[in-house]
Protein backbone atom coordinates (compact mmCIF):
# COMPACT_ATOMS: atom_id res chain seq x y z
CA UNK A 1 0.00 0.00 0.00
CA UNK A 2 1.14 3.78 -1.19
CA UNK A 3 2.08 6.72 1.13
CA UNK A 4 0.47 9.79 1.44
CA UNK A 5 2.75 12.59 0.39
CA UNK A 6 2.00 16.14 1.08
CA UNK A 7 3.91 18.82 -1.09
CA UNK A 8 3.82 22.20 0.01
CA UNK A 9 4.44 24.13 -3.21
CA UNK A 10 4.39 27.75 -2.40
CA UNK A 11 5.87 29.36 -5.69
CA UNK A 12 5.38 30.50 -9.03
CA UNK A 13 4.95 28.04 -11.85
CA UNK A 14 8.80 27.55 -12.22
CA UNK A 15 8.53 25.65 -8.41
CA UNK A 16 5.21 23.91 -8.91
CA UNK A 17 6.33 22.18 -12.31
CA UNK A 18 9.34 20.17 -10.78
CA UNK A 19 6.84 18.95 -8.15
CA UNK A 20 4.33 17.57 -10.52
CA UNK A 21 7.03 15.75 -11.94
CA UNK A 22 8.21 13.94 -9.10
CA UNK A 23 4.48 13.65 -8.01
CA UNK A 24 3.78 11.29 -11.26
CA UNK A 25 7.17 9.35 -10.18
CA UNK A 26 5.72 8.44 -7.12
CA UNK A 27 2.01 8.04 -8.20
CA UNK A 28 3.50 5.42 -10.48
CA UNK A 29 4.89 3.29 -7.66
CA UNK A 30 0.75 4.18 -6.19
CA UNK A 31 1.77 6.86 -3.78
CA UNK A 32 -1.00 9.34 -3.37
CA UNK A 33 0.38 13.10 -3.86
CA UNK A 34 -1.17 15.69 -2.46
CA UNK A 35 0.25 19.24 -3.80
CA UNK A 36 -0.90 22.85 -2.12
CA UNK A 37 -0.42 25.34 -4.07
CA UNK A 38 -1.70 28.65 -5.59
CA UNK A 39 -5.20 27.98 -7.46
CA UNK A 40 -4.32 28.88 -10.37
CA UNK A 41 -2.17 25.78 -10.54
CA UNK A 42 -4.95 23.97 -10.10
CA UNK A 43 -5.30 22.48 -13.42
CA UNK A 44 -1.74 21.86 -14.21
CA UNK A 45 -2.25 19.93 -10.80
CA UNK A 46 -5.05 17.49 -11.55
CA UNK A 47 -4.50 16.74 -15.47
CA UNK A 48 -0.84 15.85 -13.80
CA UNK A 49 -2.98 12.98 -11.68
CA UNK A 50 -2.46 14.71 -8.57
CA UNK A 51 -4.50 16.17 -5.23
CA UNK A 52 -4.94 19.33 -4.94
CA UNK A 53 -5.21 22.10 -1.72
CA UNK A 54 -5.58 25.46 -2.38
CA UNK A 55 -3.35 27.94 -1.19
CA UNK A 56 -4.82 31.91 -1.01
CA UNK A 57 -1.15 33.48 -1.53
CA UNK A 58 -0.53 33.88 -5.15
CA UNK A 59 2.91 34.49 -5.57
CA UNK A 60 2.09 36.15 -9.20
CA UNK A 61 -0.10 38.26 -7.72
CA UNK A 62 1.74 39.52 -5.14
CA UNK A 63 5.15 39.98 -7.74
CA UNK A 64 2.35 41.93 -9.67
CA UNK A 65 1.20 44.06 -6.33
CA UNK A 66 2.99 47.36 -5.40
CA UNK A 67 5.19 45.46 -2.29
CA UNK A 68 5.90 43.09 -4.91
CA UNK A 69 7.25 45.50 -6.79
CA UNK A 70 8.93 47.67 -3.89
CA UNK A 71 10.61 43.87 -3.00
CA UNK A 72 11.80 43.52 -6.63
CA UNK A 73 13.84 47.49 -6.11
CA UNK A 74 15.81 45.90 -3.47
CA UNK A 75 17.42 43.68 -5.57
CA UNK A 76 20.01 41.60 -3.68
CA UNK A 77 20.03 43.25 -0.58
CA UNK A 78 19.33 40.19 1.81
CA UNK A 79 17.76 42.25 4.76
CA UNK A 80 15.80 44.19 2.70
CA UNK A 81 14.63 41.24 0.84
CA UNK A 82 13.84 39.34 4.37
CA UNK A 83 11.87 42.70 5.25
CA UNK A 84 10.39 42.73 2.40
CA UNK A 85 8.93 39.20 2.11
CA UNK A 86 7.98 39.49 6.11
CA UNK A 87 6.08 42.76 5.41
CA UNK A 88 4.08 41.13 2.40
CA UNK A 89 3.25 38.22 3.80
CA UNK A 90 2.88 39.05 7.38
CA UNK A 91 -0.83 39.45 6.93
CA UNK A 92 -0.82 35.92 5.07
CA UNK A 93 1.11 33.76 7.09
CA UNK A 94 -1.87 32.48 9.60
CA UNK A 95 -3.78 31.54 6.64
CA UNK A 96 -1.21 29.94 4.75
CA UNK A 97 0.05 28.00 7.60
CA UNK A 98 -3.67 26.49 8.86
CA UNK A 99 -4.25 25.66 5.23
CA UNK A 100 -0.83 24.33 4.99
CA UNK A 101 -2.28 22.06 8.09
CA UNK A 102 -5.04 20.83 6.80
CA UNK A 103 -3.63 19.89 3.67
CA UNK A 104 -0.72 17.74 5.54
CA UNK A 105 -3.64 15.82 7.62
CA UNK A 106 -2.92 11.99 6.83
CA UNK A 107 0.18 12.44 5.25
CA UNK A 108 2.57 10.05 5.74
CA UNK A 109 5.58 12.10 4.16
CA UNK A 110 6.27 16.13 4.00
CA UNK A 111 8.05 17.39 1.32
CA UNK A 112 8.86 21.51 1.58
CA UNK A 113 10.98 24.13 0.85
CA UNK A 114 13.23 25.73 3.79
CA UNK A 115 10.82 28.75 4.18
CA UNK A 116 9.84 29.11 7.72
CA UNK A 117 10.79 25.27 8.39
CA UNK A 118 7.29 24.20 7.63
CA UNK A 119 8.30 20.55 7.14
CA UNK A 120 9.52 20.35 10.47
CA UNK A 121 6.55 21.92 12.35
CA UNK A 122 4.67 19.19 10.54
CA UNK A 123 6.52 16.40 11.08
CA UNK A 124 6.64 17.06 14.54
CA UNK A 125 2.96 17.21 14.70
CA UNK A 126 1.91 14.30 12.46
CA UNK A 127 4.88 12.29 13.93
CA UNK A 128 6.17 11.28 10.19
CA UNK A 129 9.70 12.42 8.34
CA UNK A 130 9.87 15.61 6.34
CA UNK A 131 12.06 15.86 3.37
CA UNK A 132 13.16 19.45 2.80
CA UNK A 133 13.07 20.33 -1.09
CA UNK A 134 15.82 22.56 -2.99
CA UNK A 135 15.71 24.29 -6.81
CA UNK A 136 18.72 25.90 -6.21
CA UNK A 137 21.37 25.10 -3.55
CA UNK A 138 20.96 26.23 -0.41
CA UNK A 139 22.22 24.14 2.11
CA UNK A 140 25.28 25.57 4.24
CA UNK A 141 28.97 25.01 2.22
CA UNK A 142 32.05 27.10 2.12
CA UNK A 143 32.30 26.22 -1.82
CA UNK A 144 30.18 29.36 -2.56
CA UNK A 145 27.50 31.38 -0.57
CA UNK A 146 23.81 31.23 -0.66
CA UNK A 147 22.83 32.38 -3.87
CA UNK A 148 20.94 35.38 -2.22
CA UNK A 149 23.95 36.45 -0.82
CA UNK A 150 26.26 36.41 -3.59
CA UNK A 151 28.47 39.36 -2.19
CA UNK A 152 29.59 36.86 0.92
CA UNK A 153 32.28 35.41 -2.01
CA UNK A 154 34.60 38.19 -0.75
CA UNK A 155 35.52 36.79 3.08
CA UNK A 156 35.97 33.15 1.27
CA UNK A 157 35.12 29.91 3.13
CA UNK A 158 33.40 31.46 6.11
CA UNK A 159 31.77 33.98 4.85
CA UNK A 160 29.87 31.62 2.27
CA UNK A 161 28.99 29.35 5.51
CA UNK A 162 27.87 32.35 7.52
CA UNK A 163 25.32 33.44 4.91
CA UNK A 164 23.59 29.93 4.81
CA UNK A 165 23.04 31.42 8.69
CA UNK A 166 21.84 34.98 7.29
CA UNK A 167 19.22 33.91 5.18
CA UNK A 168 17.60 30.94 7.31
CA UNK A 169 18.12 32.61 10.69
CA UNK A 170 16.90 35.79 9.02
CA UNK A 171 13.94 34.29 7.67
CA UNK A 172 13.01 32.46 11.05
CA UNK A 173 13.74 35.86 13.05
CA UNK A 174 11.19 37.44 10.67
CA UNK A 175 7.84 35.14 10.73
CA UNK A 176 8.86 33.32 14.30
CA UNK A 177 6.23 35.16 16.25
CA UNK A 178 3.55 34.32 13.73
CA UNK A 179 4.86 30.41 13.33
CA UNK A 180 5.37 29.82 17.11
CA UNK A 181 2.20 31.13 18.11
CA UNK A 182 0.60 28.36 15.22
CA UNK A 183 2.67 26.09 16.78
CA UNK A 184 1.28 26.36 19.96
CA UNK A 185 -2.78 27.18 19.35
CA UNK A 186 -2.84 25.02 16.31
CA UNK A 187 -0.40 21.93 16.46
CA UNK A 188 -0.66 21.92 20.04
CA UNK A 189 3.67 22.22 20.29
CA UNK A 190 5.97 24.66 22.26
CA UNK A 191 7.78 27.42 20.86
CA UNK A 192 11.11 26.88 18.81
CA UNK A 193 14.06 28.87 19.65
CA UNK A 194 16.03 30.02 16.54
CA UNK A 195 19.45 28.34 16.69
CA UNK A 196 17.78 25.05 17.82
CA UNK A 197 15.59 25.31 15.09
CA UNK A 198 17.90 25.80 12.63
CA UNK A 199 20.23 22.76 14.08
CA UNK A 200 17.54 20.30 14.13
CA UNK A 201 15.89 21.46 10.30
CA UNK A 202 19.50 20.92 8.88
CA UNK A 203 19.37 17.45 9.95
CA UNK A 204 16.63 16.51 7.61
CA UNK A 205 16.77 14.77 4.72
CA UNK A 206 17.39 17.45 1.48
CA UNK A 207 16.81 16.70 -2.13
CA UNK A 208 18.24 18.94 -4.77
CA UNK A 209 16.26 19.05 -7.60
CA UNK A 210 18.83 20.44 -10.10
CA UNK A 211 21.71 18.45 -12.11
CA UNK A 212 25.23 17.59 -10.40
CA UNK A 213 26.68 18.24 -14.06
CA UNK A 214 25.44 22.25 -13.37
CA UNK A 215 26.15 22.14 -9.77
CA UNK A 216 28.59 19.81 -8.52
CA UNK A 217 28.09 18.78 -4.92
CA UNK A 218 30.62 20.42 -2.35
CA UNK A 219 32.51 17.96 -0.50
CA UNK A 220 31.52 19.19 2.46
CA UNK A 221 27.80 18.78 2.01
CA UNK A 222 26.95 15.85 4.46
CA UNK A 223 25.13 12.30 3.46
CA UNK A 224 21.63 13.85 4.05
CA UNK A 225 22.10 15.94 1.13
CA UNK A 226 20.97 14.13 -2.54
CA UNK A 227 21.73 15.92 -5.56
CA UNK A 228 19.29 14.06 -7.87
CA UNK A 229 19.24 16.15 -11.14
CA UNK A 230 16.29 18.57 -12.72
CA UNK A 231 12.84 17.37 -11.94
CA UNK A 232 11.68 18.04 -15.77
CA UNK A 233 7.85 17.84 -15.87
CA UNK A 234 6.84 15.91 -19.35
CA UNK A 235 3.83 18.33 -20.37
CA UNK A 236 1.24 16.34 -22.27
CA UNK A 237 0.74 16.35 -26.26
CA UNK A 238 0.78 20.07 -27.46
CA UNK A 239 -0.23 21.03 -30.67
CA UNK A 240 1.11 24.44 -31.75
CA UNK A 241 -0.88 27.24 -33.30
CA UNK A 242 -0.57 27.46 -36.77
CA UNK A 243 0.63 30.90 -36.56
CA UNK A 244 3.24 30.16 -34.28
CA UNK A 245 4.21 26.81 -36.35
CA UNK A 246 4.12 28.89 -39.88
CA UNK A 247 6.59 32.08 -38.43
CA UNK A 248 8.97 29.01 -37.50
CA UNK A 249 8.76 27.19 -40.54
CA UNK A 250 9.11 30.15 -42.30
CA UNK A 251 12.84 32.12 -41.31
CA UNK A 252 15.97 31.21 -39.69
CA UNK A 253 15.66 30.14 -35.68
CA UNK A 254 14.05 33.22 -33.52
CA UNK A 255 15.35 33.83 -30.29
CA UNK A 256 13.01 33.44 -27.24
CA UNK A 257 12.75 36.32 -24.41
CA UNK A 258 10.78 36.15 -22.25
CA UNK A 259 10.98 36.86 -17.91
CA UNK A 260 8.67 34.63 -16.65
CA UNK A 261 6.52 36.45 -13.63
CA UNK A 262 9.18 38.79 -13.22
CA UNK A 263 8.10 42.02 -14.28
CA UNK A 264 10.33 45.38 -15.07
CA UNK A 265 9.89 48.87 -13.78
CA UNK A 266 8.46 49.94 -17.27
CA UNK A 267 7.29 47.19 -19.21
CA UNK A 268 6.90 48.98 -22.48
CA UNK A 269 10.12 50.22 -22.58
CA UNK A 270 11.80 46.76 -21.78
CA UNK A 271 9.97 45.26 -24.71
CA UNK A 272 11.25 48.46 -26.81
CA UNK A 273 14.48 47.57 -26.03
CA UNK A 274 14.11 43.70 -26.52
CA UNK A 275 12.53 44.17 -29.74
CA UNK A 276 15.31 47.47 -31.03
CA UNK A 277 18.38 45.33 -29.97
CA UNK A 278 17.15 42.07 -31.76
CA UNK A 279 16.83 43.68 -34.92
CA UNK A 280 20.00 45.79 -34.66
CA UNK A 281 21.51 41.78 -33.98
CA UNK A 282 19.56 40.75 -37.02
CA UNK A 283 17.64 38.32 -35.93
CA UNK A 284 13.72 37.31 -35.40
CA UNK A 285 12.09 36.82 -32.06
CA UNK A 286 9.33 34.95 -30.24
CA UNK A 287 8.10 36.80 -26.83
CA UNK A 288 6.57 35.86 -23.93
CA UNK A 289 3.51 38.54 -23.48
CA UNK A 290 0.02 39.40 -25.63
CA UNK A 291 -0.21 38.08 -29.13
CA UNK A 292 -1.71 41.07 -30.33
CA UNK A 293 1.54 42.83 -30.27
CA UNK A 294 3.23 40.87 -33.07
CA UNK A 295 4.68 42.14 -36.35
CA UNK A 296 6.27 40.09 -39.19
CA UNK A 297 9.38 39.03 -37.50
CA UNK A 298 8.28 39.51 -33.71
CA UNK A 299 6.43 36.58 -32.91
CA UNK A 300 4.72 37.49 -29.42
CA UNK A 301 3.10 34.29 -27.29
CA UNK A 302 1.15 33.94 -24.06
CA UNK A 303 1.47 30.16 -22.09
CA UNK A 304 3.48 28.06 -24.49
CA UNK A 305 5.59 24.84 -23.03
CA UNK A 306 8.97 25.40 -22.65
CA UNK A 307 10.15 22.15 -23.85
CA UNK A 308 8.19 22.12 -26.78
CA UNK A 309 9.40 25.37 -27.98
CA UNK A 310 13.16 26.08 -26.51
CA UNK A 311 14.28 23.12 -28.78
CA UNK A 312 13.69 24.81 -31.59
CA UNK A 313 15.48 28.34 -30.61
CA UNK A 314 18.39 29.76 -31.80
CA UNK A 315 18.83 31.09 -28.27
CA UNK A 316 16.83 31.99 -25.03
CA UNK A 317 16.55 35.16 -22.90
CA UNK A 318 15.50 34.67 -19.67
CA UNK A 319 15.20 35.81 -16.33
CA UNK A 320 17.25 33.02 -14.75
CA UNK A 321 13.99 31.46 -12.21
CA UNK A 322 15.79 27.49 -11.80
CA UNK A 323 12.96 25.98 -13.62
CA UNK A 324 13.47 28.08 -16.74
CA UNK A 325 17.25 27.56 -16.62
CA UNK A 326 16.81 23.99 -17.02
CA UNK A 327 14.14 23.52 -19.37
CA UNK A 328 16.74 25.69 -21.40
CA UNK A 329 19.83 23.92 -20.43
CA UNK A 330 17.97 20.19 -20.92
CA UNK A 331 17.09 22.07 -24.61
CA UNK A 332 20.85 22.22 -25.70
CA UNK A 333 20.20 25.94 -26.66
CA UNK A 334 22.48 28.48 -25.13
CA UNK A 335 20.82 31.39 -22.26
CA UNK A 336 21.35 34.80 -21.25
CA UNK A 337 20.11 35.30 -18.45
CA UNK A 338 18.58 39.21 -17.27
CA UNK A 339 18.61 38.23 -12.87
CA UNK A 340 15.65 40.43 -11.41
CA UNK A 341 16.43 39.15 -7.74
CA UNK A 342 16.92 36.14 -5.91
CA UNK A 343 18.46 33.05 -7.37
CA UNK A 344 18.44 34.19 -10.45
CA UNK A 345 22.01 35.60 -10.48
CA UNK A 346 23.80 32.33 -9.38
CA UNK A 347 21.56 31.06 -12.09
CA UNK A 348 22.91 33.32 -14.90
CA UNK A 349 26.92 33.68 -13.08
CA UNK A 350 26.29 29.59 -13.59
CA UNK A 351 25.54 29.18 -17.04
CA UNK A 352 28.30 31.96 -17.88
CA UNK A 353 30.92 29.89 -15.77
CA UNK A 354 29.66 26.67 -17.90
CA UNK A 355 30.15 28.48 -20.94
CA UNK A 356 26.39 27.79 -21.73
CA UNK A 357 25.85 31.75 -22.78
CA UNK A 358 27.39 35.01 -21.94
CA UNK A 359 27.92 37.01 -18.35
CA UNK A 360 24.10 37.71 -16.84
CA UNK A 361 22.58 40.62 -18.13
CA UNK A 362 20.62 42.78 -14.82
CA UNK A 363 17.16 43.96 -16.39
CA UNK A 364 18.33 47.60 -14.30
CA UNK A 365 21.19 47.47 -16.90
CA UNK A 366 19.28 46.68 -20.10
CA UNK A 367 19.65 48.87 -22.80
CA UNK A 368 19.70 48.69 -26.91
CA UNK A 369 23.51 48.84 -27.39
CA UNK A 370 24.28 46.21 -24.60
CA UNK A 371 21.85 43.40 -25.04
CA UNK A 372 22.83 44.23 -28.59
CA UNK A 373 26.13 42.96 -28.02
CA UNK A 374 25.03 40.26 -25.48
CA UNK A 375 22.51 38.67 -28.17
CA UNK A 376 25.36 38.91 -30.78
CA UNK A 377 27.67 36.92 -28.51
CA UNK A 378 24.75 34.56 -27.85
CA UNK A 379 23.90 33.42 -31.03
CA UNK A 380 27.61 33.31 -32.43
CA UNK A 381 29.62 31.92 -30.12
CA UNK A 382 30.19 28.76 -31.22
CA UNK A 383 31.68 27.92 -27.77
CA UNK A 384 28.41 28.59 -26.24
CA UNK A 385 26.27 26.61 -28.90
CA UNK A 386 29.01 23.36 -28.19
CA UNK A 387 28.87 24.10 -24.96
CA UNK A 388 25.31 23.51 -24.57
CA UNK A 389 24.56 21.15 -26.78
CA UNK A 390 26.52 18.16 -24.72
CA UNK A 391 24.85 19.96 -21.64
CA UNK A 392 21.19 19.26 -23.29
CA UNK A 393 22.32 15.61 -23.94
CA UNK A 394 23.55 14.91 -20.56
CA UNK A 395 20.86 16.56 -18.91
CA UNK A 396 18.11 14.43 -21.34
CA UNK A 397 19.47 11.40 -20.31
CA UNK A 398 19.64 12.26 -16.25
CA UNK A 399 15.60 11.05 -14.55
CA UNK A 400 15.79 13.62 -11.79
CA UNK A 401 12.30 12.93 -10.51
CA UNK A 402 13.00 8.88 -10.29
CA UNK A 403 16.30 9.07 -8.38
CA UNK A 404 14.49 11.61 -6.02
CA UNK A 405 11.84 8.74 -5.68
CA UNK A 406 14.58 5.99 -4.68
CA UNK A 407 15.67 8.56 -2.03
CA UNK A 408 12.25 8.91 -0.51
CA UNK A 409 11.85 5.24 -0.64
CA UNK A 410 14.66 4.64 1.33
CA UNK A 411 13.91 7.70 4.05
CA UNK A 412 10.33 6.51 4.42
CA UNK A 413 12.37 2.43 4.88
CA UNK A 414 14.80 3.57 7.85
CA UNK A 415 11.88 5.65 9.62
CA UNK A 416 10.38 2.95 11.49
CA UNK A 417 7.62 2.78 13.84
CA UNK A 418 9.96 3.22 16.64
CA UNK A 419 11.57 6.34 15.31
CA UNK A 420 8.34 7.75 14.72
CA UNK A 421 7.14 7.04 18.06
CA UNK A 422 10.47 9.00 19.79
CA UNK A 423 9.99 11.85 17.29
CA UNK A 424 9.77 14.53 20.15
CA UNK A 425 9.18 18.46 19.60
CA UNK A 426 11.00 20.61 21.57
Amino acid sequence: MGRTVMVFAAGSRGDVQPFLSLGRALARRGDVVRLLASTRYRHLVTTAGLEFQPLAADPADIIASVEGQELLAGRNNPVSFIRGMSRILGPRIRSVLDQTRAAAEGADLILAPSFGFVGLHLSQYLRVPHVVVHFQPSQPTGKFPHPFTPAARLFGPLGNRLSYDIIDLGTWLAFRESINAWRRESLDLPALPPRATLVEARRAPVLCAFSPTIVPPPPDWGPNVHVTGFWHHEQPLWNPPHRLRSFLDNGPAPVYVGFGSMKTADPLATDRIVRAALRRAGLRGVLAGDPATSEDDMLVVDDTPHDWLFPQMAAVVHHGGAGTTASALRAGVPSLVCPFFGDQIFWGTRIHRLRAGPAPLPTARLTVPVLTRRLIALTSNTTHIDVTRRLGSTLRAENGAVHARRVLDTITEVASDRDRRDMRPY
